[in-house]
């Protein structure tokens, strides 16, 4: 720190040096993340100094953070789910793996998770000390259901499935898994951070939530899909009372306990996830969603044109091609298999999936 500060037009000219290093999102095809909806960023503004953290001092605030998980909720076929606002899949994730391990009880816990899990639930099970199991993919990248079975046992605390891979936007059988967990008693969570705000919009059905009996938890990130500033994400879980096997005393406070992971919170992030729903409703985010679904087809479509074979048919806005060079000044990324990857976002709107494919076919050319 200079022993004066420098004058507003000096900091602010660093400042924008430094953006322009940053990506421009037009050509980012490699992001789970999206320009946040302008309705996001004026709610957040308005609420930007509040904390979630101590929201007696901020009740409005605290009450949209409620209005947020009952939305969750019913479009999660739950709307009494019990909840709270995350800063994303990975404390979602966390969380819901602390309260199963509590349930439990047991003195050497497992985790079984599939092969595609994102790479949370390794931080998760190392912070927690529990056994991660991991279960196989099938030819589809999806979990192998006939593997799972076989990897649980009665230290298992929690199975998870994934309602859209990051790596290749397929949803695991659910279901399937569902009934399995339900039968063994042991509680499902799943992780749907990218797809739980795709799925409920698609024209065609993929059971992922409540509706499924063996259900326990879901989690979701309104700053991916719900086009929410960062960071914002939410975890449900079935029987709000869970949490009390997270609470610990906060006792000087505006609240006594508190069952979150992270103190301070953002409220202006969370009243932008809120306004985005509620702005769009949900005709807007189908209307979002079809035309992400729209863009990767087109875009399988002409890279498999130019000889990009798809790896697999994805269920959600991700595309992912066997192999392949990548123009000069575009941004994707490879999958551990080694594919590439492209999520349609909203920023990559129709004009930039041509854009790209006419610097593919230039580049083959």
């Amino acid at each position: 720190m200079q022993a004066n500060g420098i004058s507003e037009e000096e900091l602010f000219s660093f400042l924008s040096l430094k953006k322009g290093e940053d990506s421009n999102y037009h050509h980012v095809l490699s992001s789970m993340c999206t320009v946040p909806h302008p309705v996001a960023v004026r709610a957040h503004q308005m609420f930007i100094e509040a904390n979630l953290g101590d929201p007696g001092l901020f009740p409005g605030t605290a009450s949209i953070e409620e209005l947020l998980v009952e939305r969750l909720g019913a479009l999660f076929h739950h709307p009494k789910a019990g909840g709270y606002a995350t800063s994303g899949g990975t404390e979602s994730n966390l969380q819901a793996l602390r309260i199963f391990a509590k349930m439990k009880g047991s003195r050497r816990p497992n985790v079984v998770v599939p092969e595609s899990a994102h790479f949370s639930f390794e931080k998760a099970c190392d912070i927690l000390s529990l056994e991660m199991r991991t279960v196989p993919s099938d030819e589809t990248f999806r979990m192998d259901v006939d593997a799972l079975q076989e990897r649980m046992d009665k230290n298992t605390c929690c199975v998870v499935a994934v309602a859209g891979t990051t790596e290749y936007g397929v949803v695991d059988p659910v279901k399937a898994v569902s009934e399995i967990a339900h039968d063994a008693h042991v509680p499902l969570h799943v992780d749907a951070a990218f797809g739980g705000l795709v799925i409920p919009f698609l024209d065609h059905e993929i059971p992922f939530d409540f509706a499924l009996p063996g259900v326990s938890s879901v989690a979701v990130d309104p700053h991916k899909m719900g086009m929410s500033t960062i960071p914002c994400g939410s975890l449900l879980v079935r029987e709000p009372s869970w949490f009390g096997h997270l609470n610990v005393e906060t006792p000087y406070l505006t609240v006594k306990q508190e069952c979150t992971l992270a103190g301070t919170r953002s409220g202006g992030a969370v009243v932008g996830a809120f306004a985005v729903l509620e702005y769009l409703g949900m005709s807007g985010m189908k209307a979002v969603v079809d035309g992400c679904m729209k863009n990767t087809r087109r875009l399988i479509e002409g890279m498999e044109t130019y000889g990009y074979r798809r790896a697999v048919t994805p269920d959600l806005n991700v595309a992912t091609f066997e192999a392949g060079t990548v123009p000069p000044g575009w941004r994707v990324s490879r999958t551990r298999r080694g594919h590439m990857r492209t999520i349609m976002m909203p920023h990559v709107t129709r004009d930039v999936i041509e854009e790209f494919l006419q610097d593919i076919g230039e580049m083959d050319a």
